[in-house]
């Protein structure tokens, strides 16, 4: 019984935290109109597989988050807690940036700092959890991607 609690405890922890990496989804929504007027770079993703890409991503830092939480107190661990938390708000004020007030320079902005605290958050893992930090690798590899996307497209529609 105690180990079904715990399972059980377990699959509403990855649940909360996956909601959270979706929440800006949610809350501000893809503005395709906005999206279509700019001017894109050749190598811009398909929006869906873009979304299937973050979805994977989102459960990939859930699993390190958890892993991270089950070997040290993340809220003891300051520098961990602080990249995280910068990670994660960045992360969700894209959406808000680019979409909702269709700035694509704080588009821009805001993915520069996604990509320096994805490295920083690996970095931060790996000290805590090599097996956690490997999680994240495609979020660094995705988010320099996203960052290289961004610059073009601000540059494309300056």
């Amino acid at each position: 019984m105690i180990k079904i609690k715990k399972y059980f405890k377990n699959i509403l922890l990855f649940i909360f935290i996956l909601f959270l990496w979706l929440l800006s989804g949610f809350i501000f929504k893809f503005n395709k109109e906005y999206y279509d007027l700019l001017r894109l770079p050749s190598f811009v993703l398909n929006g869906k597989l873009i979304s299937i890409i973050w979805f994977i991503i989102y459960i990939l830092n859930t699993i390190s988050i958890i892993i991270v939480s089950k070997k040290t107190n993340i809220f003891k661990n300051r520098d961990y807690l602080y990249i995280l938390l910068t990670n994660y708000l960045a992360n969700e004020l894209f959406m808000y940036f680019f979409f909702y007030l269709m700035s694509p320079f704080l588009g821009f902005a805001i993915t520069t700092v996604v990509m320096l605290s994805t490295i920083f958050l690996f970095v931060e893992t790996k000290k805590i959890s090599k097996k956690s930090s490997y999680f994240l690798i495609p979020y660094i590899i995705y988010s320099i991607y996203t960052f290289i996307l961004m610059s073009t497209i601000y540059f494309m529609n300056f």
